[in-house]
């Protein structure tokens, strides 16, 4: 139940205190917008993924024309395409994506994995050697507005794991065009194949390929529930790997009462915007603050292009009234947000109570935007509380870690001795002949 009451001039978010809800009440404030329909998403993906893959491109195209009311005969971007986006995107746009590009480039290089050697016994070696993802696809979502800066996060980071084969979808505009920016992004970090194919069968036709495009071995990038839902069911086929499950955006705000409401009211509806399925979570120590929080809210929305999107994502949000930041970090940790705000006049003397999150951003001066955007980290996350298994794209998630060992003659009778017993000790007697064979050759 809701400790303080709305008045009917209000919007429809919800305000709560954390205090005065039952456990079944607490469960239902931490509901995310998907999970609710998430059995019909199941179904109605499933049937797109199997006419995808027994039909390929003949479905990819009554699809495309169903869902994104254009008829395409060919998917992939032409060569006259990237000429065109190329003059349409501005040198303003162009230069903010390069320079966005580069502190990706700069923060995913920084973090790059190096193989390793280690003799963990005399005469035995082991190692472990680091090969890209031969073939990997990138979904880039255009579906209310267009997404160039997802593509910069995906295509960096595959570029520097030096995968073989790089292809993206991103969803057709009503003309057929694939957006501009997308294509430029794309360009810039060297990834020239792109497909005019959005939502669960874009992810299909990664998945399985059809004539017109490759089958990938791994599928990334995020997109609305379909698009996740789609993504977790190849995989779970094995008909391709992916990244994580990254759905429809969410953002958590602990927030303390020093914080400023503008700018917390704007971070809320910084991920609103995104979609009517998309959730905002604000938790706070101080009922003065979620007051004044709710008031920039209202005013905030009125002056927003996307105002309608946010609102009906607004109806999933929750202003939370708790007793202590303490308690506010137990929450957060339970939800696992895609993004988490720490609000506070200390925020960095906070981060070793984080335990699951996909991305945090420290105090009153680092919006959630610039991690959307151009700060360089990754803004493909775990959603839906993933977080607290998965993390976001890195160099790494393009790459495969192959461990790798070598055995001399001295070092099998070094530990051969050891994997006869415990082979034995599991009943596992073709195992121990292997390693006896040896040890009767090596004592010769």
């Amino acid at each position: 139940m809701s400790a303080v009451q709305n008045t009917p001039a209000q919007p429809a978010w919800n305000r709560l205190q954390w205090s005065a809800l039952d456990e079944a009440g607490r469960a239902r404030a931490l509901t995310r917008p998907v999970q609710v329909v998430a059995d019909a998403t199941r179904q109605a993906v499933a049937a797109v993924l199997e006419s995808v893959r027994s039909r390929g491109d003949e479905a990819l195209r009554e699809l495309t024309a169903r869902f994104d009311k254009v008829e395409l005969e060919r998917f992939e971007v032409s060569a006259e395409e990237f000429a065109a986006a190329e003059a349409a995107v501005s040198p303003e746009l162009r230069r903010a994506m390069a320079g966005a590009a580069s502190r990706i480039e700069a923060f995913h290089r920084a973090g790059m994995g190096k193989g390793y050697s280690v003799e963990t016994a005399p005469g035995v070696v082991c190692e472990r050697i680091i090969r890209p993802v031969p073939r990997v696809g990138l979904y880039v979502p255009a579906g209310s507005a267009p997404l160039p800066s997802t593509a910069l996060m995906l295509c960096v980071p595959a570029a520097l794991a030096r995968c073989r084969q790089v292809v993206l979808c991103t969803p057709p505009r009503a003309d057929g065009t694939a957006d501009p920016a997308v294509l430029v992004a794309a360009r810039l970090a060297g990834v020239d194949r792109v497909f005019k194919l959005g939502g669960a069968q874009a992810i299909a036709a990664l998945a399985f390929g059809t004539a017109s495009v490759p089958k990938v071995d791994k599928i990334f990038g995020p997109g609305n529930s379909y698009v996740d839902e789609a993504k977790r069911q190849v995989a779970q086929c094995g008909a391709a790997a992916i990244d994580m499950p990254a759905g429809p955006s969410e953002v958590l705000v602990i927030a303390d009462d020093g914080a400023n409401p503008a700018y917390v009211a704007s971070d809320l509806l910084s991920q609103a915007e995104h979609g009517p399925d998309s959730q905002v979570l604000l938790l706070s120590d101080s009922a003065g603050l979620i007051d004044r929080v709710e008031a920039e809210l209202a005013s905030q929305l009125e002056a927003l292009p996307r105002a309608e999107i946010a609102r009906k994502a607004l109806a999933s949000s929750r202003l939370v009234l708790v007793d202590s930041l303490d308690q506010a970090f137990a929450i957060s940790n339970t939800y696992a947000p895609e993004h988490l705000i720490l609000a506070l006049r200390q925020p960095r003397e906070w981060l070793d109570r984080v335990e699951a999150a996909g991305s945090v951003f420290l105090g009153d001066w680092t919006p959630e935007a610039l991690g959307d955007y151009c700060s360089g980290t990754n803004h493909v996350l775990p959603t839906n509380g993933a977080a607290r298994a998965w993390s976001g794209v890195s160099v790494a998630s393009f790459q495969n870690f192959v461990s790798v060992q070598a055995a001399s003659r001295e070092g099998i009778l070094a530990i051969g001795d050891c994997a006869v017993t415990m082979a034995r000790a599991e009943r596992l007697d073709a195992h121990a002949n292997a390693v006896a064979l040896r040890l009767e050759g090596a004592a010769a």
